[in-house]
């Protein structure tokens, strides 16, 4: 359980370029007005995403933050439905009325992203609840920044989770800054695993960078959750590359941790050492793969640019809405 086979390697590794490709590009698009309101680049924290993901089922439930493209993509929606509804186009995930935010496939397991600190936590806890109570054998899985780890929501939901026993994982995505402040400074104790083990769950602090420990701690959580034993909380340890959003100055951190961070701790340049040190594939072989991402990072764009936009029409008819399995 502790490392990935070969298949599954290949496609977490190829599902971080990819989700790397298209924040780097989404990124570049939102600074030429492409993309409407903004957007939140999780470069550098795609091991974490890919990690959580790789250990769930397809049917297991997710709810995730503000920043959210790479759990949607490593959830498994193209790039093209992401980009799409980054465009606000009509063929994106949630129709085009999301936006970056709120990516959202309800009957794919995906209860959406928002802009509400800590919910998260919360809409996932619910779906648990629901998930126990229908007999289903699935877990729910609720990702919170470590901005959310000071917000009571968060922490009523743990709590519930606990007394209930419910099939609930917590993941702290913990790139270390909630907006321009680091987690160092807020956080009284300074341990998050600690302080969540104190409402009497399994607690963990992983390193976030490693895809396959990232896999491991959250494979354990849903047996645990499987078999009745409750929820767990695991704090991922990460970093973004960029600001908290797009055109952010950023003052508040050096360019030199920046750089140590890509240069010392990159999730994609760890985990192809890897790959290339177990031989799941010659340096030709990624080269390839990161070639193909490249091809299916572009045909996104492409598709974006040219879909329609969401007809008028439909804002009361329920016809975009009903991509999120929800009638307005």
């Amino acid at each position: 359980m502790s490392t990935l086979d070969k298949e599954k390697s290949l496609a977490a590794l190829r599902q971080m370029m990819v989700i790397r490709d298209f924040e780097e590009t989404a990124d570049k698009l939102c600074l030429r007005g492409k993309v409407p309101g903004g957007m939140h680049n999780s470069s550098g924290q795609e091991a974490a995403a890919v990690g959580v993901m790789s250990a769930l089922a397809p049917d297991d439930v997710i709810a995730t933050t503000h920043r959210s493209h790479h759990h949607t993509l490593a959830k498994g929606f193209t790039p093209k439905s992401v980009m799409a509804e980054l465009f606000a186009k009509s063929t994106g995930v949630s129709g085009g009325r999301g936006g970056s935010m709120h990516l959202a496939g309800v009957e794919r397991g995906h209860f959406g992203g928002n802009g509400i600190v800590g919910a998260g936590v919360g809409i996932a806890m619910g779906a648990a609840l629901g998930i126990q109570v229908l007999k289903d054998k699935k877990v729910s899985v609720g990702f919170v920044g470590d901005g959310g780890m000071n917000t009571g929501r968060t922490w009523e939901a743990i709590n519930m989770a606990v007394i209930y026993k419910l099939p609930f994982i917590i993941i702290c995505d913990n790139n270390q800054y909630a907006v321009e402040t680091f987690v160092g400074r807020v956080t009284g104790g300074g341990d998050l695993a600690k302080r969540a083990s104190g409402f009497g769950l399994p607690s963990f602090n992983i390193n976030g960078q490693d895809v396959e420990e990232v896999y491991k701690y959250t494979a354990e959580a849903r047996e645990r959750a499987l078999a009745g034993e409750g929820p767990t909380f695991i704090n991922a340890v990460t970093y973004r590359y960029y600001g908290h959003n797009v055109g952010e100055k950023g003052q508040y951190r050096t360019q030199e941790e920046i750089a140590e961070w890509r240069t010392s701790k990159d999730p994609i340049d760890y985990f192809t050492g890897v790959v290339l040190e177990r031989k799941f594939a010659t340096q030709q072989e990624i080269d390839d793969m990161r070639a193909s991402v490249r091809t299916e990072i572009d045909e996104a764009v492409a598709f974006a640019e040219s879909s329609p936009e969401p007809a008028i029409s439909t804002i009361t008819q329920g016809v975009d809405s009903g991509k999120l399995g929800i009638q307005l």
